[in-house]
């Protein structure tokens, strides 16, 4: 008498090579796919959304270039290799950063990178003053623009570096990237005291380019950007998008309103989470939020 649970003659209910095929039976034929696998396995509580949203995360990276990610030359904190310790203190403690780029005479020419805890054995010396930035400097790693952000993940891993700077094809310094941009991308924002929550709402990326939180406050949206979103229609960004598209948006899709053009960067079957957003090119902001 036979039954359904027969053995394989190793004695094993299935084979190995049974479970993979079977595991593998309806594998997904793309990324979208495979995310609306990964949304599946969530609904049905095989995985937790927070791993949902680092899988998405490990995704999305892939197909991103630096171009993508980096933080545009405008935006760096610079400090000049001719500059004293006293000079350039209160720059380094303003911006709470741990990293800077060196410059000679200008932003395309970067010496290397200076650590602030590399000041700390002077923090106390009488002689602080006659520190000499250059003998200093650790070497900055210099990546194109068009590099892709997953094997500059790799670097950073193998090399130890924290920060790279990034070029575009005439040499010229565009920005900068770091590890910590692409954990972000992966991991979703890490906070800390330094930083502001609008901060970590909108961000700029390159231009008139920015990154902006799906359920960013229409009203913080409007103050910043100085538009003029109805706040009737809905309370946040998202909420804008989502009517102007009339349905569930798909990663990668985009969508002119009042000049600004909204691209889905990351979203579900249930909503958007992160958008690209490129203001008018005549258009100024406030770049804050009123008091």
């Amino acid at each position: 008498m036979s039954d359904d649970n027969s053995q394989s003659p190793n004695g094993s209910s299935k084979s190995l090579m049974e479970k993979i095929v079977q595991a593998f039976s309806q594998e997904p034929q793309s990324k979208e796919e495979l995310v609306d696998v990964l949304v599946d396995a969530t609904d049905r509580d095989l995985i937790k959304q927070s791993t949902k949203q680092m899988l998405e995360g490990v995704l999305e990276v892939s197909d991103m270039r630096v171009r993508d990610i980096m933080i545009p030359r405008s935006h760096m904190v610079t400090i000049d290799i001719s500059q004293t310790v006293e000079e350039f203190l209160p720059t380094m403690i303003e911006s709470a950063h741990s990293r800077f780029p060196v410059t000679n005479e200008d932003i395309d020419h970067i010496e290397g990178i200076l650590l602030a805890k590399d000041l700390l054995p002077y923090a106390f010396s009488k002689d602080a003053s006659e520190i000499c930035v250059a003998d200093l400097l650790r070497p900055a790693m210099i990546i194109p623009e068009s590099k892709r952000v997953e094997p500059l993940l790799t670097d950073f891993r193998q090399e130890r570096y924290h920060m790279a700077i990034v070029v575009d094809e005439y040499g010229g310094v565009s920005g900068l990237v770091t590890i910590e941009d692409i954990l972000e991308l992966i991991v979703g924002e890490i906070e800390d005291e330094h930083d502001d929550t609008l901060e970590r709402e909108i961000r700029h990326l390159s231009g008139q380019v920015y990154q902006v939180k799906a359920l960013t406050e229409l009203t913080d949206f409007n103050q910043y950007f100085n538009s003029g979103f109805n706040e009737e229609e809905a309370d946040t960004v998202g909420g804008i998008v989502m009517h102007g598209f009339g349905h569930m948006p798909k990663r990668g899709e985009s969508i002119t309103i009042d000049k600004f053009n909204f691209k889905v960067v990351s979203c579900d079957r249930r909503r958007i989470q992160q958008l690209q957003v490129t203001i008018p090119d005549d258009h100024e902001i406030s770049g804050k939020l009123s008091d």
